[in-house]
């Protein structure tokens, strides 16, 4: 059985987390994940996971400068030590909450030497990760919403993935992200299953609730579950209205 993970970045965002993992538990997710949880004590988060028995399947590392619009630093060249700082800091609250991914953020930046940035980054990421049992995982963001992100396409994550070499590194599957670049989709998943450590989904080209929009999710999913891929998929969405009301989809596409 795959079921789904409640993304708290983006659904339950009026409740503490440790009310949304609540939520998420009472509503029928299988799992939770977050962007940045670094504002609440990760032993309240850890509190609220062992009281519901939800798995956090992953974590964001801090994007950087959120005033200067920074969306990650992993990438970009000359903040390696800030970019390392944010990946120290994601290892040590992954630990504490026993989170099994962090999704790596590259950053706005372009080139071979932000290539480069990112593999070396990329390199210190997956070994400190290595000994908590954690992944690291790398999302390609489509141009509409994040113009400039340096990883753009799962090609490019594969090259990435393959030039680290590091087996704790994987892609994350963001359908939403994927099928606005790319398309192609039951194709995309067949040829990235080998690599891929976490999938999300939401309605494409809205970012709502997945119900909705040109991609059919219902065939998504069992496209997903044919290939083997049995962990709780990710409902990285941006609610029409309150969670709660959209909710409906999880019966219609599973």
């Amino acid at each position: 059985m795959t079921g789904f993970s409640a993304n708290l970045g983006f659904l339950w965002t009026e409740l503490t987390l440790p009310e949304a993992i609540r939520a998420a538990a009472s509503a029928g997710f299988d799992a939770v994940e977050c962007h940045c949880p670094y504002e609440t004590p990760a032993e309240e988060v850890k509190a609220a996971l062992d009281e519901t028995g939800l798995p956090m399947l992953g974590i964001n590392t801090e994007r950087g400068n959120l005033a200067a619009g920074e969306n990650g630093l992993a990438a970009v060249p000359g903040r390696e030590q800030e970019a390392r700082a944010l990946i120290d800091q994601a290892v040590a609250y992954a630990k504490a909450i026993s989170a099994r991914n962090i999704h790596v953020m590259a950053g706005f930046a372009n080139g071979e030497s932000a290539h480069q940035s990112f593999i070396e980054n990329l390199g210190y990421a997956c070994k400190e990760a290595a000994s908590h049992d954690i992944t690291i995982v790398i999302e390609p963001l489509n141009h509409h919403d994040a113009p400039g992100y340096f990883l753009n396409n799962a090609d490019q994550a594969a090259d990435i993935i393959a030039a680290v070499g590091a087996t704790n590194l994987k892609l994350m599957f963001d359908c939403y992200h994927i099928q606005i670049m790319q398309g192609d989709m039951t194709r995309r998943l067949e040829q990235f299953m080998p690599i891929i450590g976490h999938i999300q989904i939401a309605a494409v080209p809205s970012r709502a609730e997945p119900d909705d929009g040109e991609l059919d999710y219902r065939h998504v999913m069992r496209s997903i579950r044919s290939l083997g891929f049995s962990s709780p998929v990710g409902a990285e969405y941006r609610p029409t209205s309150t969670t709660e009301a959209g909710l409906g989809w999880m019966t219609k596409i599973a």
